[in-house]
């Protein structure tokens, strides 16, 4: 990006206007894609941890803050800096999710009961229909709550999932 800036800078004090703009163009899309790759970061660790639950059948206090913290991120991320445009649209999602999907299994055989399962056997034993679902779910609070009001949105949906009433109530 420094070379970038350089060469911005000369276009302009050059007068060569329409390779400045390319520039700016380029920058932004750069841009772009690293905000795109930190989303995905998120989503994998909110994959990982809804694929855990699935399986384990309960939530922990470590899963639910990950979870939490996950879409929070995720929304701050999204939200573009003019406060009303987001960069992933709700209905833009599911490829993204899809995406992220076999990676996040890989990572959670190493987590799910300590390691139990290899990915193969884990990608059998869960339905990915489910957890996409439920991840799209949550996604969709980052639309509807403020960064205020989004943790306790996040907690409501986890209360509904496997052992979320457990988790709710303080019993393990």
């Amino acid at each position: 990006m420094t070379q970038e800036l350089i060469d911005l800078r000369k276009s302009i004090l050059e007068g060569r206007y329409s390779e400045a703009l390319a520039i700016v163009d380029e920058l932004e899309g750069m841009s772009k894609q690293a905000i795109l790759r930190n989303i995905q970061s998120y989503l994998k660790i909110l994959l990982i941890h809804l694929i855990k639950n699935q399986v384990e059948q309960r939530l922990t206090n470590s899963w639910a803050n990950s979870i939490r913290n996950s879409v929070r991120e995720i929304k701050k991320l999204n939200l573009q800096d003019n406060k009303t445009f987001y960069y992933v649209k709700i209905d833009e999602w599911e490829e993204m999710v899809d995406d992220e999907f076999e990676e996040a299994i890989r990572e959670a055989s190493e987590e799910v009961l300590n390691g139990t399962y290899s990915p193969f056997q884990l990608a059998e034993m869960v339905d990915r229909s489910l957890v996409i679902s439920h991840s799209q779910s949550l996604l969709a609070l980052t639309y509807d709550y403020s960064l205020k009001q989004l943790p306790a949105a996040i907690d409501d949906y986890l209360a509904q999932l496997s052992g979320g009433e457990d988790w709710k109530a303080g019993r393990r």
